[in-house]
């Protein structure tokens, strides 16, 4: 791996625990391994350096999701796969779900932009899934995907955050295996 690249890692994982604001240059050259002078060598600054680490985390998610909701007969199980696919991050929380809630990274268009892109694109993701399901007559027709993919991204998100306030991983899982209730409950 080059400097650059252990920069980049080293700001993907201390942003997941520690959140943007709360991670300092000196402790991403630290948990890099870098000199001094590296961040700037290689990027304009944090901001600059935040961006590459979440356009990393979106390709890393896009391959994860894309598995997940390709895997499965049904858009039921599909939804399942993906909903289930990263059980032992639960109390960690979502890499991109944490990042919303901090004000730097609303402010900065840049990064806001990122979180913003990587949401919409697993909206449409789920409701390209759900979408197929009205069609292939699994779910009622009256079932609307766009809405529903809004409801599942919700209930995931929301699940990471009572898991984390419980202390308690117990607690996603009934929020997932909630919104899974509801899509079978809108069979056809």
């Amino acid at each position: 791996m080059t400097t650059r690249d252990d920069l980049i890692e080293a700001t993907r994982e201390l942003m997941w625990e520690r959140g943007y604001g709360a991670t300092s240059p000196r402790e991403i050259l630290d948990a890099a391994g870098a000199g001094k002078g590296s961040m700037y060598h290689h990027f304009q600054g944090k901001e600059a350096l935040a961006q590459a680490a979440i356009e990393r985390n979106s390709e890393q998610m896009k391959a994860q999701v894309g598995a997940s909701l390709g895997s499965g007969s049904s858009a039921v199980e599909r939804v399942r796969a993906y909903l289930t696919r990263d059980h032992e991050a639960v109390m960690k929380g979502c890499q991109f779900g944490r990042l919303v809630q901090e004000p730097e990274v609303i402010d900065s268009p840049a990064l806001r932009t990122e979180v913003g892109e990587m949401f919409a694109w697993i909206r449409g993701q789920l409701a390209a899934v759900i979408t197929d399901g009205v069609e292939r007559g699994e779910f009622r027709a009256d079932l609307d995907p766009v809405r529903t993919a809004a409801a599942v991204a919700a209930a995931l998100q929301g699940g990471y955050v009572l898991a984390r306030a419980a202390q308690n991983a117990a607690v996603f899982d009934d929020a997932v295996e909630g919104v899974l209730a509801l899509l079978e409950a809108a069979r056809a």
